[in-house]
């Protein structure tokens, strides 16, 4: 009975931590973006005691954030003030996320056709600071996606058939720098774990014009996924199909290829691409 107490105050005690840290977290993104807002109306570089007043935060608190934001360049300090003022880093953000936008917009009416016509979801995927994003996805009638593969939400490189396309165009120093950071977890028995053999797969890619996910991220899940190149002729974007192994068959993949590639190739026109 008394362990049984001691761990429930444990457990509540824990819980109450994880609560606080939560808590912590939240206020601290709050400063940030207080610090960031503040910033943006500002129209020549502001010392840090002055962001602090304005703010009404600790000195110490705010130059922890500020030097977080020069790190990653989102600020800079002029040399003969040590005056903070934003870089233009923060507006290609907002660039990035219109630029994504209208592309969905204008890629949507092909993604529908194709999902129709095949009958399984169509996604569509841009490679972000190493992971696989996804901007626009379109469910066939009845065919419920995966909660993985929604738009906006993250996939890795080397076990998604859209990433490993992106990872062809990665020469062995980037691929290894990838590797160092991010690791080739492994999420099932097919995931490529290691750098050998995911190069082998990588040729394999680079041979055939498109790359299979076999099961890589989700036993029970495969996709044919294709290059969609931009007007500067690399691989700028990926358009996959996806749905359960026992209808994405080999003689699924086959039958529906030609097809695939030529609705890929009119995207890709689209884009810019010379072919």
């Amino acid at each position: 009975m008394y362990n049984r107490i001691v761990f429930q105050y444990s457990k509540l005690e824990s819980d109450k931590m994880s609560l606080n840290e939560q808590a912590t977290t939240n206020q601290s993104t709050d400063k940030l973006l207080r610090i960031l807002e503040f910033l943006a109306t500002q129209t020549e570089p502001v010392a840090l005691n002055v962001i602090s007043k304005s703010l009404n935060m600790n000195k110490s608190t705010v130059l922890r954030f500020l030097t977080t934001l020069v790190n990653n360049h989102y600020l800079a300090q002029e040399k003969s003030t040590a005056k903070y003022y934003l870089t233009y880093k923060i507006c290609s953000l907002g660039s990035q996320v219109e630029a994504n936008n209208k592309l969905s917009s204008m890629v949507e009416p092909y993604l529908r056709e194709i999902s129709r016509t095949v009958g399984e979801t169509a996604c569509f995927a841009i490679n972000q600071n190493d992971q696989l994003v996804y901007i626009n996805v379109v469910e066939a009638p009845g065919k419920t996606v995966r909660a993985m593969q929604r738009v906006g939400h993250t996939a890795p490189m080397h076990s998604s058939g859209i990433g490993k396309l992106f990872l062809t165009q990665y020469s062995l120093e980037q691929l290894e720098n990838l590797i160092a950071i991010h690791g080739l977890s492994k999420f099932t028995e097919y995931t490529f774990t290691n750098k050998d053999s995911l190069l082998l797969e990588l040729d394999e890619i680079k041979n055939n014009g498109y790359a299979i996910d076999n099961e890589e991220w989700e036993i029970g899940t495969r996709c044919i996924a294709l290059p969609v190149y931009d007007y500067s002729n690399s691989i700028k974007f990926g358009l996959s199909i996806t749905g359960p192994s026992a209808r994405l068959t080999d003689e699924f993949m086959k039958h529906w290829k030609p097809y695939l590639r030529g609705e890929v190739a009119k995207i890709s026109n689209l884009l810019g691409y010379q072919a």
